[in-house]
């Protein structure tokens, strides 16, 4: 009976110290851990830019998830993916081109698709987003940033990376991360190695609101700045954002019921001549800015630069969009040389215009994924980046 007790009692201990004390975990232990509940990674790419996710997938060392997408005859988008995502954790590759919606509304169907398959996580990877130039009310429009945000996280995303966004402020639209990563050190490399006398330059600011923007790039490179200041009409400008809707009448004065004027009369803001703040004279001027779309302003820009004395003009641009006859523009104008980013494919207007010159920052965004996926840390990647960049 004794020896039966103390069987018993041994058995118990046992048994106790196996449920009432947790085994302390060691470094190698918890990294094991981490990696068994970290997804397996697969990469799947739109059709808005295959070149470049291919880039990436190289890169990484792995191939593109299989995914087959194709338009009905009623222009809707159906996708189907190849592969199981069951637990994985899923980059999907799409940028925005000249086809915003059907580029947005494949990322969005590509997303949902993950989400029904029950992915672990679903990262976009959008160097050019869509609708990052509407972030700010005009006049009875609407904010469609902020629609746009919205839309992307009901699909199902979790993280989005994307480069150079129109107004920073847009990641607060969205209410899950966003790396907004910077293609200024490939551009600041770029004009540092195929320019050697990149010495004699000075950066300009197309209008007053690139100032910031030019002085991290002058900054880095140790230049001077110019800033082009006169009669072109900006978007960000008063006229756009309501305060002249409805118009009033000449001599009109609101009053109220005494007879009393209510609203002073403001007079209509008249802007001076173009006129170049800065000297340019005998130096190449490098013209910077986010994107590049409609080039009649840089145009212009590049003559009143030549007309003051710069022997040569660039312009550089994270996203060449290049909208409509944007390369016949560009050949037949005074700048020298356009260079943009691959954010977005510009491989048809390179064909009509020899200008323009790309740079290649796929590199950037497959650290990126490399980073997220393992957990580490993003700072990395802004190393000497201004905030006004």
């Amino acid at each position: 009976m004794v020896q039966l007790w103390r069987f018993w009692a041994k058995c118990r201990s046992s048994i106790t110290g196996h449920w009432f004390h947790k085994p302390r975990l060691t470094n190698t232990m918890s990294i094991q851990l981490q990696a068994a509940q970290k997804g397996q990674m697969l990469v799947l790419a739109g059709t808005s830019h295959p070149e470049l996710a291919q880039l990436v997938a190289s890169k990484l060392g792995i191939r593109l998830g299989e995914i087959t997408i194709y338009h009905k005859q009623n222009r809707e988008t159906q996708v189907e993916i190849k592969e199981s995502v069951r637990g994985k954790d899923v980059y999907i590759i799409q940028t925005g081109t000249k086809d915003t919606n059907n580029d947005i509304m494949e990322l969005m169907i590509i997303a949902y698709a993950c989400r029904t398959s029950a992915a672990n996580s679903i990262i976009g990877v959008i160097p050019y987003l869509p609708y990052s130039k509407q972030s700010k009310m005009r006049k009875r429009g609407c904010i469609v940033g902020k629609l746009v945000a919205t839309m992307l996280g009901k699909a199902g995303f979790s993280h989005v990376i994307t480069m150079d966004l129109h107004q920073k402020e847009i990641q607060g639209f969205f209410s899950f991360p966003v790396d907004n990563l910077r293609a200024s050190a490939f551009l600041i490399d770029y004009i540092q190695t195929s320019l050697p006398d990149y010495r004699n330059a000075v950066i300009v600011a197309r209008n007053p609101n690139s100032v910031k923007r030019a002085t991290s790039y002058a900054e880095r490179l140790r230049l001077g700045i110019a800033v082009i200041h006169g009669e072109e009409r900006m978007a960000e400008c008063e006229e756009d954002d309501g305060r002249t809707s409805p118009p009033l009448q000449d001599n009109t004065q609101v009053k109220d019921a005494f007879g009393l004027e209510l609203l002073p009369q403001v007079a209509a803001k008249e802007k001076p001549p173009f006129n170049v703040v800065g000297d340019v004279g005998g130096r190449i001027a490098i013209i910077v800015d986010d994107m590049i779309d409609d080039v009649v302003a840089f145009v212009k820009v590049a003559e009143i630069l030549k007309d003051r004395g710069a022997y040569k003009v660039l312009v550089v641009a994270t996203h060449g969009i290049l909208s409509s006859d944007a390369p016949r523009l560009i050949e037949d104008s005074s700048i020298d040389e356009v260079v943009v980013t691959n954010t977005i494919p510009h491989e048809v207007q390179k064909m009509q215009c020899h200008k323009i010159k790309t740079v290649d920052i796929s590199v950037l965004l497959c650290e990126a994924i490399r980073r997220i996926h393992n957990n580490e840390s993003m700072s990395y990647l802004f190393r000497n980046v201004g905030l006004d960049d």
